[in-house]
Formats: structure tokens, sequence, C-alpha cells
């Protein structure tokens, strides 16, 4: 199976994000990743979805994510054509060489105790990894990761991809309410 990583506009109202997982979850499909929140258009919250599925399923989840009601645009972002990147915390116990581990990836220490070391680092899914690997020997105490977040290259928006994302997202409420 091969990762994917779905973009997906949806109003901003409640119960919205119950909707999605539960697509997901009726048809078996595991979250691998899931970040949400407000676009440019605060009525508007923007997904990104990362899960790990075959061609057939992944154009099945597509067409049913963009059935259902409150969501406007689904698009697969393509890692080549694209940047997607994780944030991560770390605490780890203190030692001296940490500073130069994390500087290797681009990480920095946010917070330094006596005993332990919390590292922030911003970057791809790969290179988290890496560094959660390299940190092991100092004995991580716990970590925490948020969900990837992907933007396209290029000046288009997602958003420029929909005909007229405010009255498709009118027109499905109004269905969802007749």
């Amino acid at each position: 199976m091969a990762k994917h990583t779905l973009a997906v506009l949806v109003d901003n109202s409640s119960g919205v994000l119950a909707r999605v997982a539960s697509l997901f979850a009726r048809r078996a499909f595991n979250i691998d990743s899931l970040a949400v929140g407000p676009t440019e258009d605060p009525a508007i919250s923007r997904m990104t979805i990362v899960v790990n599925v075959e061609g057939h399923a992944l154009e099945q989840v597509t067409r049913q994510l963009d059935k259902l009601i409150n969501v406007i645009h689904v698009s697969e972002i393509k890692p080549a054509k694209s940047t997607q990147e994780e944030l991560i915390l770390v605490k780890v116990k203190n030692n001296p060489r940490i500073d130069s581990v994390a500087s290797k990836f681009g990480a920095k220490i946010v917070d330094n105790t006596d005993d332990a070391v919390i590292i922030e680092s911003t970057n791809t899914v790969a290179l988290n990894e890496e560094l959660l690997a390299s940190l092991k020997e100092f004995g991580i105490i716990e970590f925490v990761q948020s969900g990837v977040v992907a933007l396209s290259h290029g000046a288009t928006a997602l958003a420029d991809q929909t005909l007229d994302i405010q009255s498709v997202s009118t027109d499905r409420q109004a269905d969802y309410q007749n």
C-alpha cells in the first residue's frame, strides 16, 4: 500500500470532522495523519489527511468524501509537487551532545532543564523519523507530533481549483437542510 495526502476543503462548522472520520471508519481505512485548521476564509477549514491505501480504494474514498455534506473540494497532493511537513516535540534526557544532534536536523531546543530537554522539529516525516532514531540513544522520555500539513507548489491555491467555493458550500448546506 502507498501513502496518499488528501487536501479537503470543508465548511468550518461543528460535526464536519466527525462525519469525515466516520466515513473512513465505516470503510475500515486508517487515517495515518490528520491536520485541520481554518483557511484564509474563516468560513472554510482545510483538512490534510494522510491515508495508506491503493489506487481503487483511494478513488473510492475521494469520491465518498466529495459526496459528504459540507465537503467543498477534495484533491490529492502529490509529494513531488508539494511541500509536506509535520511538527514534533521530543523530550529527552539531558546530554551535552543533544544540541549537535538537533542542529543536524534543523531542530531547535525549546526547553532545557538539568534533567531533560525538549526539542522542536518542523520537517518532513522521514527526517523527523531519522531525528527520533538519533535521539533514542539519549533516552526519549516522550514525544508528540502534529499531523502532516501540505501545500502544492506554485501560485495556484486549492480554493482556486473549485468553481465558486461559497456558492457550492451554500448550495450543499441548503440541500442538507431541505
